[in-house]
């Protein structure tokens, strides 16, 4: 089967001294660096999402003065800046694509992303051919999930890999990864 990798929001913000960050981001980039230095090969696509938003605006409401860590955030991963950019213990040079998305929007799954050419994550899925993904990336609770449920959703295999993925906290991401256990994800 044609197999893809897909590493979710492994960015400055979302990682240690990030404006969002999340325990032990800093540990999974550099853990996922060291599976591709092993595993790209296996892998017909490795593809990329950051969070992009922009600078002039709430995002949707996603962006608050007052955020409730729920639905809405303060500013995060805001395009062209530090915080939006890959952490660098990512080596991204095994990437073959990368998707950006919550330009304007909110914005949780890689899925409702785009590339550089417009082209939105399952549509690159499918013209690849890719039937199974596996999930890594940041965070397990809240982007990672989402991108999960909408691989899922797409009808492909999905397979989170554990021990590379980092969540907000403890409960809500056992929760989530118990979610998409059921959901139908294999958690490896």
């Amino acid at each position: 089967m044609v197999k893809a990798l897909l590493i979710v929001d492994v960015q400055n913000d979302f990682t240690e001294g990030g404006a969002l960050a999340v325990s032990g981001g800093d540990d999974v980039a550099a853990e996922i660096t060291r599976f591709l230095a092993g595993a790209a090969e296996s892998y017909d696509a490795v593809i990329a999402s950051r969070d992009w938003h922009d600078a002039d605006n709430d995002n949707g409401g996603h962006f608050s003065d007052a955020p409730d860590f729920i639905d809405t955030w303060p500013p995060h991963c805001v395009a062209g800046t530090a915080g939006a950019e890959y952490d660098p213990l990512l080596d991204t040079a095994a990437v073959t694509h990368h998707v950006r998305k919550g330009q304007g929007v909110p914005a949780y799954s890689a899925f409702e992303g785009m590339t550089d050419t417009g082209q939105r994550l399952g549509e690159v899925l499918d013209d690849l051919g890719i039937a199974e993904v596996d999930v890594v990336g940041i965070a397990t609770d809240h982007c990672v999930r989402a991108s999960v449920l909408d691989a899922l959703a797409t009808g492909r295999a999905v397979r989170v890999l554990r021990e590379l993925v980092a969540g907000v906290g403890v409960e809500s991401s056992e929760r989530a990864l118990t979610q998409m256990k059921v959901s139908g994800a294999t958690i490896v």
